[in-house]
Order: structure tokens, then sequence, then C-alpha cells
């Protein structure tokens, strides 16, 4: 197999703003004009009318003869910029202006969209231990879709007032409290859909949902209409939350993204979470999320972002930035499995979030195929696209479908009873339909198909969703989270960890039916959902339970901390190894004494930046610097361990043993990697031991076409 070979090691090679300028193409026409982003780094000095300054470029870069857009939005805060329509020809003119670090249309980003916090360790009783020890008042800044505050989620039952670092604001037609102690809400063009509420009430239950995952309460008996009871409660329930919404109807875009980030920089939020991204990877200063999180590492505050929903493909990851943490979605040992028995008496496990109960019945059951409708074909109704169905063929029946139909609009608009759908892929996270609706397997389709073919009165009925524990539905990489490698930087490896992102149980809006279908009358305060947007927000939750036992500790110390005690995960369970799951799954208990951090700042990411072109050859020899500080026990010698690595893999490292006599001290050293490649992922982990802490670094060498 040709291809190049690339080398990505784990710990942090952490970059910052080269004075490189940075153009996006695009294909408009030369006087088309549309809305973007021009990003001009840190913030403007205090006596600069930021104003002025803008409207002046503006004058400078539009012809004589034609109109000066005006000044849309202006980014002073955190960092500098601003927004304003212009077209190609000015786009040009623009990125050559000394100041000017890129330009880049404004485009619309979307989402990536209980029992986790027990499966990953972080009990209430340490919880409640960590937030007695934490001096600090932990403030997380949650970008999303808004918030629904009457949630008993975010109730502010025995909080009192914020801490006085805090500098944020509560929209006026917003009620903040001691939990939801900020609400802001961001649309830079100023065009409202009918659909949207002028205000930072979330409509959507995104914002929702990830919020309370982060920092929600403790809220006991919380389910989805019966399904997944338990107590609901995010990371830190302690911790203060700053609402920022930037998602409406159409999506999010990149100029409120970044003004999103622009006050919470400044308001004094200490971690901040945000599940959007767009469908394709950008260079970092085209990136808003990237350009927020390098002005938030500045300022000492750590990014949590997901790393999208693209998977299983390669190189789909969109959260590549190394200064913010990236996050993979895996499973917990909770499924949610949804019955299907057939007239025969057999059944099948099906995967879905099924809130319908039949009570057994049986009801006639058809393939979609044999019920197209007299404008689609047999090939389209066996899928079950939308509107391809003839609702007389269908009415009253459970349909068998040969794809994972869009069951919220297929079943409900044709008058089934029922839908079951088939596909490996997907039978690994359950959804939530408006109508009885299961997942199953490939095999388990073929046979429940043959029985329709071979019984005259075929018959079927889907029961109400039940929950199944046990261990071998854990660690495992969801099929829907995006994948490494980073095609930006191939040196600097995506995702960075994984946590549980699949069937998550937190708190929702009654503005949206838990279907998100307009169809579906249900109301809940709790919902299951799944995605790299419920995975962030785990994340985000162990970065804060971290930063509340060490409030002085830096985001690439945080990181470090995460990733260095991530539980491993098997490359067999999951074939792409590293490129999906990262350092391994997230492990909050022990990332809190990780014994020796890999920690980087500004300058580090600055000298990255200046100088990230790899190197890329059939067979690859590299030698990585890294610098280690002590932070388990003041006298300690760790000795380097090295997992079993593949033959075509040789790696020294030297020194072999660091010996340390006081916290804080710093040591150094050097690996080398030799690699001469027969398969395409060969990775062996570094760890560095002291019989009491073990500091694990996965090295990753894999071939690209």
């Amino acid at each position: 197999m040709g291809g190049i070979f690339n080398i990505a090691i784990w710990w942090f090679i952490l970059l910052v703003v080269s004075s490189t300028v940075l153009l996006k193409a695009h294909s408009t026409s030369k006087d088309d004009r549309q809305t973007c982003i021009v990003y001009m780094g840190d913030r403007p000095n205090a006596d600069v009318s930021v104003s002025t300054l803008h409207t002046n470029m503006l004058h400078e870069v539009v012809d004589s003869d034609v109109e000066v857009p005006k000044v849309l939005y202006s980014y002073k805060r955190s960092f500098h910029g601003f927004v304003a329509k212009l077209n190609k020809k000015e786009m040009q003119k623009m990125a050559e202006m000394e100041g000017v670090v890129s330009v880049f249309p404004n485009e619309m980003k979307q989402l990536h969209t209980s029992r986790s916090w027990d499966f990953i360790g972080l009990t209430p009783q340490l919880q409640l231990l960590s937030e007695r020890s934490a001096k600090s008042d932990i403030i997380i800044g949650v970008i999303d879709s808004g918030i629904w505050p009457h949630s008993e989620s975010f109730n502010d039952k025995g909080f009192g007032p914020p801490a006085k670092k805090w500098r944020g604001t509560c929209a006026a037609n917003f009620t903040c409290n001691n939990k939801i102690i900020g609400a802001k809400y961001y649309k830079v063009d100023g065009n409202f859909s009918k659909e949207d509420i002028i205000s930072p009430i979330d409509t959507e239950g995104h914002g929702t949902h990830t919020g309370s995952t982060a920092a929600g309460n403790l809220v006991s008996s919380a389910n989805f209409e019966g399904i997944a009871t338990g107590t609901a409660r995010g990371g830190v329930p302690s911790a203060r939350i700053a609402v920022y919404k930037v998602l409406w109807a159409p999506g999010a875009s990149d100029a409120d993204i970044l003004a999103a980030f622009d006050d919470a920089i400044a308001d004094g939020v200490d971690i901040i979470t945000i599940s959007i991204g767009g469908e394709d990877v950008t260079e970092y200063f085209n990136d808003p999320n990237a350009i927020g999180a390098f002005h938030a590492m500045r300022r000492g505050v750590l990014v949590s972002a997901s790393a999208g929903n693209d998977g299983p493909t390669l190189g789909t990851v969109g959260s590549v930035a190394p200064w913010l943490l990236s996050v993979a979605a895996s499973t917990t040992d909770r499924k949610i499995l949804a019955e299907i028995q057939l007239g025969n008496k057999m059944t099948y496990e099906g995967v879905n979030i099924n809130s319908y109960d039949l009570k057994g019945h049986l009801y006639p059951i058809i393939h979609g195929r044999d019920a197209p409708n007299p404008k689609s074909t047999s090939l389209i109704s066996g899928s079950c696209l939308d509107g391809s169905l003839d609702p007389k063929l269908v009415k009253g029946k459970i349909v068998l479908c040969d794809a994972d139909a869009d069951g919220k609009h297929v079943g409900f608009a044709s008058g089934a009873a029922g839908i079951i759908m088939e596909g490996d892929i997907l039978a690994d996270s359950g959804f939530s339909y408006v109508l009885p609706a299961s997942h199953v397997e490939t095999k388990d389709s073929t046979s429940i198909e043959s029985y329709i073919n071979k019984t005259r009165n075929p018959s079927a009925t889907i029961f109400k969703s039940h929950t199944d524990f046990d261990r071998k539905y854990a660690l495992h990489v969801a099929s829907f989270s995006s994948r490494g490698p980073n095609k930006v930087n191939n040196d600097i490896l995506k995702p960075d960890i994984s946590a549980p992102g699949v069937d998550i149980l937190a708190a929702w809006t009654p503005l949206n039916s838990p279907s998100e279908f307009k169809g579906d009358k249900r109301k809940v305060k709790y919902n299951i959902i799944s995605g790299t947007s419920m995975a962030c927000p785990h994340a985000t939750g162990a970065a804060a339970y971290v930063k509340s036992v060490h409030p002085n500790w830096s985001p690439a110390a945080i990181q470090s901390a995460l990733m260095t005690t991530a539980i491993p995960m098997s490359a067999k369970l999951n074939p792409h190894a590293e490129l999906a799951y990262g350092a391994g799954h997230i492990n909050p208990i022990k990332a809190i004494n990780p014994g020796l951090i890999y920690d980087a700042g500004e300058i580090d990411y600055i000298k990255f930046l200046c100088g990230q072109a790899s190197t890329q050859t059939s067979a690859v020899s590299r030698t990585f610097k890294r610098t280690v500080t002590n932070v388990g026990s003041p006298n300690s010698t760790y000795k380097a361990k090295l997992s079993p690595a593949p033959e075509n893999l040789e790696i020294e490292v030297k020194p072999s043993v660091l010996k340390f006599t006081s916290l804080g001290q710093k040591k150094s050293f050097k690996l080398t990697v030799f690699a001469l490649l027969e398969n395409d992922i060969n990775s062996v982990s570094l760890v560095w031991d002291d019989g009491k802490f073990q500091v694990r670094s996965p090295i990753i060498v894999f071939k690209m076409e």
C-alpha cells in the first residue's frame, strides 16, 4: 500500500499566532458581497478607537465609486477584529493590510449532536468532597443554543452570589440566578426567523442538555418517559453557568461564535464548552473555535470542543487546534434497547429510545419496498425515504426499512404504526422518533424480512425501551464520532480524548419535542440524545473538576492531566485506534493526581505555528524533546517504560530515568522514533512510572494515502 507516514505524539507540541496572513478562497463574483470576519489578533490598546479604526480600514479597501459597507460587529474585549460585508476583491485587499491575520467568510456551523458520571467514577460523594476543598468558584461558559432556566438542574437553592471575578451580565429579557449567573445572545446580522425567541432562552434543547451535563445540579428520579431513571447531575454540580446563545433556526454563524468567545473570556469564565462545528476542517485562523480557544488559552481558560459527528470516515475530526481539548464520543456500560417480537414469537434486540408502549399488541408488518407510492420506486421506498411510502399501504402497519430512515417524518407522515430500521453502522446509539421505532443489525433485519416473505399474515410489535447494563457495551467509540488524522497538521493527533457521548440523559427544554419534530406533541424535562456534543460537556465537567482542585493550573496542564491518566482503550474493539479515541477514555478521578504534567504556554504555541511544516517520508526517523513538571511526590524517580512495540518500530528515550527533588521541578528528555511501516496504524505507549504514578503518553505512527 503506497502512501506517506506521519508520527503524532499525544503530549503538547502546542502552537500560536503567526504573522502569516491567511485568506480563505470563495466562489462569489467580484461585485457580490458576503458577510466576512476580519481577524486581527490580540485585543487593541485601550486608547484606540476601534469603531473608527475599522471604518477607516473599510474605506481603504473599497473603490471610491462604491458604497462603503458598515461594520456589523467589533471584537475588542478579548481579541481584535470585526465583521463586515466584503466582495472577493475587498477581501484580498483587506488581507494584505498591516495587522490583519486572516479574512474569511462568515459560515454557518451546526450542532454535534445521569449514569455516565458514575460510569467514569465521579460519584456524588467525590464531587461534594472536591467542592468542599475548592477555594475557587468555577464558572463554565456554555456557547450553544441557550438554556431553559426553569429546569431543576439549574435551581440556585443553596448557592450564594458568584465570585468577585465575575464580570458578565444577564440579558434584559432573561432572569439569571446564582446558578445561571450570566446569559447573552448573539445575532450579528440581525436577521431573526419566526421560530426564534430573541433571548438566551433555549428553544432547541441542545444547550440545556450540554449545560446540565457539564454543571447541572443533582436531580433525583430524572428520566425520559420512564426510561433510564436515575440521578441526573453534571461533572461539578456546584459550578456556575454562563450562557452564550449563538444557535438559531439556520445554525450558528462564525461571527456570532467569535462574539460569544470575546465576551466569555472577558467575563471571567474558567472553562468554555462548545459543541458546534462545521463540515470542513479549516486552517487555525479561519476557524472561529480555534481563534476563540487561542485567546482563551492566553487568559488561562481551557476550551473543550466536540470532535464532530462525521465518523467513522478517517480525517473528519473538526476540532484540531492543539490548544483546545478535542473530544470523541464513546459508550458506557449501559445500553438502551427496544426489543421486537414477531408473530412467530421470535424476538430481536433492537436499539432505540422508544417511549411508546404498544403493550405487546401485534400489528401487520410490511417491507418498505412493497409499499411505494405512485411517484416512487421500490428501491427508494425500501429505504423508507421521506415521501416514498404509500400511506394507504402502510397505515396501521409496522414498516421494515433497508436503511436508517428518517423515522421522525416517514412513519408519522405515512400513518405507520411503527418502523424498524436496519444497518450495522448506527446500531450503537438510539434516537427518539415520533412513533414506535427500533434499529436492528443487518443479520436480524434479514431474518425479519424472511419471516415477512414466508408468512401469509406477518405481524410484529415493538416494546418500550428498557436499559441493560453490561461491561461489554463499554469503551467503544461511537460510529458517528469523527476520526483523525488531523488534516491541518498531521503531527498533532486529534481527537485528544474520549468521553461518554452515547444515550446521555440530561435536561431539556419544553419548547422543543424530544424527537425535534414539530408533529411530536411530547414535552419532557429530560431527554436522551447522542453525539460528540454530549461527550464534550463530560470532558468540560472533568476539566472543571480538575480545576476545582488545582485552580492555578494552566489549560495545558489540565489537558495533560486528563490525557495522561486516561483509561487505555482497545484497538481490537476500535480498529482506528488512537485516531478514534485519542489518549483513551476520560478518568477525572486519576486526573487530579497525574504525577507529571506536560505544560505549555503561549510562547510554545507560537513556536509551533512558526515551524509547523512536517516531514513526510516512507521511512521516518524523528526526535522530539519534551519537558515534564513534577506535581506528584516531591522526591521521586520515574523510569521510562514502553509497551510492546511492533517489530518495525524502534523507540529510544534519553534519559530513561528522571529524578525529582521538589514539586514544580522540571525535567526534559528526548524521544526518538524510527518507523518502517507495513500496517496503516501502529501505536505504542511511553509510561513514566515511579511506582505510585503512571504517566502514559500514546505514540502513533500512521500511514496516509
